[in-house]
């Protein structure tokens, strides 16, 4: 989209929520707060702990994972939150050294950002507003055109949109055509007159 792209705490190498086991776990005032409350007004302590597992702060607070350490890289100290059990698996030597990394993904989308002037300046046109699974639209700039395709599903799932998109060059993603994998996004451009 046009606007100004963030990327944010971690997001750019795919760190995920921390699994906190206990509340002990928890650094959060907030949330340590709202645990009381909600336990206190009879909430199941298990049910107030996994909410606070999806939606805490804290998650956005562990150690930047820079490689497979105890703590991440983060320091050879003590970390005041645990860092993510995960960290041996995302991190951010392994994602430099993955060209299929999430990382190198959006270094992808920065680049076709800074490329392809259509991205930033072309006319935004919405496709498939009401479907649940395939976020589409187009941007369109002189006789360039792009067409983003998102699946935000569990399934394989073909795009309902122009078949003469089929053919168009793949800037991002694999493949190509308009059936997206799960979870899987697409950039494609073509030049119309």
């Amino acid at each position: 989209h046009r606007g100004t792209p963030y990327v944010y705490q971690g997001e750019e190498l795919g760190m995920t929520n921390s699994r906190f086991d206990s509340l002990s776990a928890f650094r959060d005032i907030e949330s340590l707060n709202y645990y009381a409350q909600a336990v206190g007004a009879g909430d199941a302590p298990e049910h107030v702990l996994a909410g606070l597992r999806a939606m805490g702060r804290d998650n956005a607070r562990t150690p930047m994972q820079w490689d497979a350490s105890e703590h991440a890289g983060f320091t050879t100290g003590t970390p005041w939150i645990a860092a993510n059990r995960n960290r041996a698996e995302i991190n951010a030597e392994a994602a430099l050294a993955d060209p299929d990394s999430v990382f190198h993904h959006y270094r992808r989308l920065i680049e076709l950002r800074h490329t392809e002037p259509v991205v930033a300046h072309g006319e935004f046109h919405m496709l498939l507003p009401d479907d649940d699974r395939i976020y589409a639209f187009t941007r369109r700039l002189d006789d360039v055109e792009l067409l983003v395709l998102g699946n935000f599903s569990g399934d394989t799932v073909t795009a309902g949109v122009d078949r003469a998109w089929e053919d168009a060059e793949v800037l991002i993603g694999g493949g190509g055509g308009l059936t997206l994998g799960p979870w899987e996004g697409r950039v494609l451009r073509s030049s119309r007159s």
